[in-house]
């Protein structure tokens, strides 16, 4: 008996193919974007915590001023230390060939003998350095394939001033920097900015270090608890120029390998919930029509004996082989958009072997979710069609009620035609089957803002962060903090059309238990360069008794404008000082904190000194400038801001721009799946009654607008909604995609809402025309002589 089911299955999916394909479709967007989400998490979770074990990542980590070796036995002997390994690290300058910016890094010290025990490296190309070599060089990958370097190239670097050319040996990569950026830049630079590793006596050398060591990192043993082994390491480096200790989850490469982990969490949730959405309704507008449509099959099933049980999965079994395909596409889907932006992601990290891994456990998620979508939309109607009794299934549904429509009651019912008043007398007649069509087409509306004002967003950050935010031309910061006259020298550099000063600290900012360690920037009064912006991107004014932060770093911390808040300089004498909080600064990169420069000058102890400076330029003399910078050793590195807006493009806008692709091509064809549905089976459920109008003497084009009216105001009833909708899942889903690294403006335009309104337009027409061919083919006998 199953077998008659199944082949009657089979010729109802035939009949059905159309509709059942845009149902699949629909269902296999969702499940692509769920599975290549969760896959990619899957990816750089597991690669990640491979290469952390394989290479000894550590777990704490600590710089400093200067302080002796012997130093390191007492680091060890704190309760809950495992490993502890010294090492320097040291600004460097670079002089590039064929660039023309000033290009800078920072050196890293390796064991003269062996390899490090913590934070090992991995060789990609060339070889180690050799036992007692004296001008060669590790270059991290980043920097080396930005500028094209191999191993046996020359590479020109300023150690404290002194000019070496030293022999790249080998192109490294370290678990340290998976995210390699300058320090404090939420964004890489590659091209100007590398990370170099040589041996202990070669930096120790240079930087006058000799014996001594200014960075450390540990590995905690089993049990220990990380705050109390930090609070101990921060006791102990304390007198030697300690900058303060933080865990792996604080270190800056981890934190922005875990800020992309989460934003595919909330994106493996939120967009395929509404695609998911679509399809249930899309699935129990085709089961409940196909249902009313077989209700005398189903009679005579029942009264050839099979049970109410068979006739259920026999229903069910038509939305199973549907999920099934939409599964099997959206697998492959999945996996073929995921090795593409596994791609992208080496633009951010690396890792020796980042590979697109399909998660498992995603396809199962995938499986589960499309059947529990599909049986929650379809399975009360499946229940409810075969407790039918057989005598009541045999009698066609009762005539609806065919009194005129309340449009047809009121003084416009004159200027309606016969074509508009069927139309709706026919969805005012089945409410429930109209509002679950406006709901999914209402879905489908709202599926196409999302993207955009992904793009939107975007485009703002371009906008906001580099021209209304910081409106300098570059950045520049020293070696080591000098004296405020060397802003007067720095100003008689050709070009240069206006300076302002500026000044950095390293302080650790505390609330209620809270804390984050970042670098205090200084305002000044009247700037016209970096300016602290509210959201209205007003400019708020620098106090000098107070301080201002980023509204993310007020979110972390749990405060607000009023509150408290206790700075710990983590440099010098180690200043502690409560200041109050006067205003939330609006970006969208990284934490920061502001404080007027002499208030930080005088809050450090220290007279007036800077770290680094803004700069204007005449652009017509940019070449003349960059050229005199390189011959002022006191300049550690420096960010041009034209650099870091094509960085931006080239990484983070690119990366979010192919998500956006994805989603935009995704919900368009959604929104067309899910009106093309709508108009087939709204000509499949009625092809009887519009055949007799076509006898009855209707023409062709009086019967063809029934449909497309119907479609019309269907379509201008889900529009307003779909445009509510969606500016709802927008808001909630880019507030999510929030993180202390990168976050997205909210921000619609009109584009974003034309462009839903012509996609639904189109997609209406498109199938108005395809329904209407459907039409013109129909066999008005054949229609004529099927049975109710």
């Amino acid at each position: 008996m199953i077998a008659h089911l199944d082949r009657k299955l089979l010729r109802d999916l035939a009949r059905l193919k159309g509709q059942a394909a845009a149902v699949s479709l629909v269902m296999a967007c969702g499940l692509a974007m769920l599975i290549m989400a969760r896959s990619l998490i899957h990816s750089l979770e597991s690669t990640r915590a491979e290469y952390y074990q394989t290479n000894h990542f550590a777990e704490i980590f600590a710089s400093l001023k200067r302080a002796p070796n012997d130093l390191g036995a007492r680091l060890a002997a704190v309760p809950g230390v495992a490993t502890v390994q010294t090492d320097l690290a040291l600004p460097v300058t670079l002089d590039l060939p064929g660039v023309a910016e000033p290009a800078s890094g920072l050196v890293r010290s390796l064991p003269d003998f062996g390899a490090p025990e913590l934070n090992r490296l991995f060789l990609r190309r060339g070889r180690w350095l050799s036992s007692g070599a004296r001008d060669e060089v590790l270059v991290g990958e980043a920097f080396a394939s930005a500028n094209g370097l191999n191993p046996g190239d020359t590479l020109a670097m300023l150690l404290r001033g002194r000019r070496e050319v030293f022999h790249v040996a080998g192109i490294v990569l370290s678990p340290e920097y998976i995210f390699e950026s300058r320090p404090g830049a939420a964004l890489p630079d590659s091209r100007t900015y590398g990370i170099f590793w040589m041996p202990y006596k070669e930096v120790a050398t240079a930087g006058d270090l000799y014996g001594a060591f200014n960075h450390v990192s540990l590995t905690l043993a089993p049990g220990a608890n990380e705050p109390e082994v930090i609070a101990g390491i921060d006791r102990l480096l304390r007198p030697y120029g300690g900058l303060g200790a933080y865990g792996r989850k604080d270190h800056p490469s981890h934190i922005r390998v875990s800020d992309e982990i989460r934003v595919l969490t909330i994106l493996s949730v939120g967009f395929p919930s509404i695609f998911l959405s679509v399809a249930a309704f899309m699935t129990n507008a085709v089961l409940s029509r196909l249902l009313a449509l077989q209700r005398e099959q189903i009679a005579i099933l029942k009264a050839f004996g099979f049970t109410n049980r068979a006739i259920v999965v026999h229903y069910l079994k038509f939305a199973f082989v549907m999920v099934a395909a939409g599964v099997i596409f959206g697998l492959l889907g999945g996996i073929a958009l995921g090795h593409k932006l596994v791609v992208m992601y080496e633009l951010f990290f690396r890792f020796p072997d980042l590979a697109f891994r399909l998660d498992g456990h995603a396809v199962a998620i995938a499986l589960g979710v499309g059947l529990g979508a599909v049986t929650l939309g379809v399975f009360s109607s499946v229940r409810q069609a075969a407790k039918l009794p057989p005598a009541e299934a045999m009698r066609p549904e009762p005539p609806a009620s065919f009194r005129p429509a309340f449009i047809e009651r009121t003084a416009l019912r004159r200027l309606l035609s016969h074509s508009f008043r069927i139309a709706v007398r026919n969805l005012e007649r089945r409410p429930v089957q109209a509002l679950f069509t406006v709901a999914g087409l209402a879905l489908a509306t709202a599926l196409l803002i999302l993207p955009n004002t992904f793009k939107a967003g975007i485009a703002d950050i371009l906008d906001f962060k580099w021209d209304v935010n910081q409106r300098q031309d570059l950045n520049l910061s020293l070696i080591e903090p000098s004296s405020a006259r060397l802003a007067h020298e720095l100003a008689q550099l050709p070009g240069v059309t206006s300076l302002e000063p500026a000044r950095f600290a390293a302080v650790r900012i505390h609330f209620q238990g809270r804390s984050r360690q970042i670098a205090l920037r200084s305002l000044i009064p009247g700037a016209m360069h970096s300016r602290a912006v509210d959201d209205r991107q007003r400019e708020i004014p620098p106090p000098t008794d107070g301080l201002i932060v980023s509204a993310k770093l007020a979110e972390v911390l749990g405060a607000k404008p009023g509150d408290l808040l206790v700075i710990e300089a983590l440099e010098g004498r180690r200043p502690v000082m409560t200041v109050p909080l006067v205003g939330l600064a609006e970006d969208f990169t990284g934490i920061a904190a502001y404080m007027e420069l002499h208030a930080i000058n005088r809050f450090l102890g220290e007279g007036d000194v800077i770290t680094g400076a803004s700069l204007g330029l005449d652009m017509s003399r940019r070449a003349e400038f960059l050229v005199a910078l390189k011959g002022i050793p006191r300049v550690s590195t420096v960010a041009i801001k034209e650099t870091m807006r094509k960085s931006f493009r080239e990484t983070t806008a690119q990366m979010m721009g192919l998500i956006q692709s994805i989603y935009l091509m995704f919900s368009v064809v959604v929104a067309f799946g899910v009106i093309y549905n709508n108009a087939r089976i709204s000509l499949a459920e009625r092809a009887r009654e519009l055949a007799t109008l076509r006898v009855v003497g209707m023409t062709q084009r009086e019967v063809g607008a029934i449909i497309v009216i119907e479609l019309v105001i269907l379509a201008a009833l889900a529009v307003p909604l779909g445009l509510a909708l969606g500016t709802g899942f927008a808001t909630v889903i880019v507030t999510s995609v929030n993180t202390e690294t990168v976050r997205l403006p909210l921000v619609f335009t009109s584009y974003t809402y034309s462009f839903a309104v012509v996609v639904v337009t189109t997609a209406s027409i498109l199938s108005a025309l395809v329904v209407l061919r459907k039409l013109k083919q129909l066999d008005l006998i054949a229609t004529l002589k099927a049975p109710e």
